[in-house]
């Protein structure tokens, strides 16, 4: 299935954390690690913790067989890009990894629903008390739907750069540390959430 992203793709495989971890740090041109939660050797969320701390700026998705609330909750603020579950169809997980790859975050359709309906424990302003400009809210609304810098800056007629600069205000202002815990505020304070997985979306 992963042969599908593109013309050439090069896959490394690893069958516990440490021989993953390893792999990582041997391979620094590696665009994307598709991690287990329950890969052998380490629990899942302290190996994507050590990966995220190790290489920053490299995207980790977490594939897992779990569809719990808890879980993907606990992967987005330990940094993940992305949450598949294992039951989403190939077209489903594909278009996630090139969402990632291109930039953008992806979570459940699921989660997102419980997220806008309030059931999952995401805490942060109203929409019409964070103080942001109207550009800002204009950023904000494309977040909510995962799209990356690239896609918003065009949309708006943005450069990078600018759009940059007004996603760093509007973490501030929903007082949340990454993108991902972003996308799903904006998600759930604006109703972007569609059955369909609007975060999936490109």
């Amino acid at each position: 299935m992963l042969a599908g992203l593109a013309d050439e793709v090069a896959i490394l495989e690893a069958k516990d954390s440490a021989e993953a971890l390893a792999t990582v740090g041997a391979t620094p041109d590696l665009d994307l690690v598709l991690l287990d939660l329950a890969m052998p050797g380490m629990d899942g969320l302290a190996g994507l913790r050590t990966l995220r701390a190790r290489r920053p700026a490299l995207p980790v998705v977490i594939l897992s067989a779990s569809e719990e609330a808890l879980d993907v909750r606990r992967a987005i603020e330990s940094g993940a890009m992305g949450f598949i579950p294992k039951a989403s169809s190939s077209g489903v997980m594909l278009g996630a990894l090139r969402l990632v790859l291109s930039g953008g975050v992806y979570l459940p359709p699921a989660y997102l629903e419980r997220s806008r309906a309030g059931m999952t424990p995401i805490t942060a302003p109203s929409a019409d008390t964070l103080g942001l400009t109207a550009r800002q809210h204009d950023v904000l609304r494309l977040l909510g739907q995962g799209q990356s810098n690239k896609e918003i800056a065009r949309v708006l007629g943005l450069a990078e750069g600018t759009v940059k600069l007004h996603i760093s205000a509007i973490l501030r202002a929903l007082g949340v540390a990454n993108r991902t815990r972003a996308v799903v505020a904006a998600a759930r304070l604006l109703g972007l959430a569609g059955g369909d997985g609007s975060s999936q979306n490109k």
